[in-house]
Formats: C-alpha cells, sequence, structure tokens
C-alpha cells in the first residue's frame, strides 16, 4: 500500500534517458565559423589573443601570451550556445 506514495529510484543516476544533446556549433559570437588554426581575440578567461589548436580529439583555445590552453566546452556562450570569442582576420 505505502508504494502508492512512494517514488522508485531510478538506477540510472539521474540522467535522462534519450539521445544525448549535440553539441553547439563552433562559431564566434557573429556567427563565423571557426576552425583549427584560426586566431580569436578569447573574452574569457584573460586569455586574450589565441589560437585554436587540436590535441587527441579535443578542441582548445591557446594564448598566444601565456600558453594557456582551455577546452572550447568552457567558452560557450550559455544565451547563444556561440563561442566567447570573436575571429580576428588573418
Amino acid at each position: 500500500m505505502l508504494g502508492k506514495f512512494f517514488k522508485k529510484k531510478d538506477s540510472s543516476n539521474g540522467q535522462k534517458k534519450g539521445k544525448p544533446k549535440a553539441l553547439p556549433p563552433l562559431v564566434d559570437l557573429d556567427q563565423n565559423p571557426l576552425q583549427e588554426g584560426d586566431l580569436v581575440q578569447a573574452l574569457r578567461y584573460d586569455l586574450g589573443k589565441s589560437k585554436i589548436v587540436m590535441e587527441d580529439d579535443m578542441i582548445y583555445y591557446e594564448s598566444l601570451e601565456s600558453g594557456e590552453r582551455v577546452s572550447w566546452v568552457k567558452m560557450i556562450d550559455a544565451a547563444t550556445e556561440f563561442q566567447k570569442v570573436k575571429k580576428l582576420s588573418s
């Protein structure tokens, strides 16, 4: 009888079932497409002028000033799902 009042715990650890959410496109705030080797002005993490590098199937922004690397996933703007960077002209 108490089974009516209590929910069964889901064994999936709170993860939703179904398709995983697709990753947002790799574009800057102005919707310019980005690719490996592009130079950008990063607007987060004090990276400044950065280069897009790919290593071990992961994309990073590497600061040309400090050498620090930040994953592209951390640069996603929550409101637009675009990257918080501005592409610099070559």
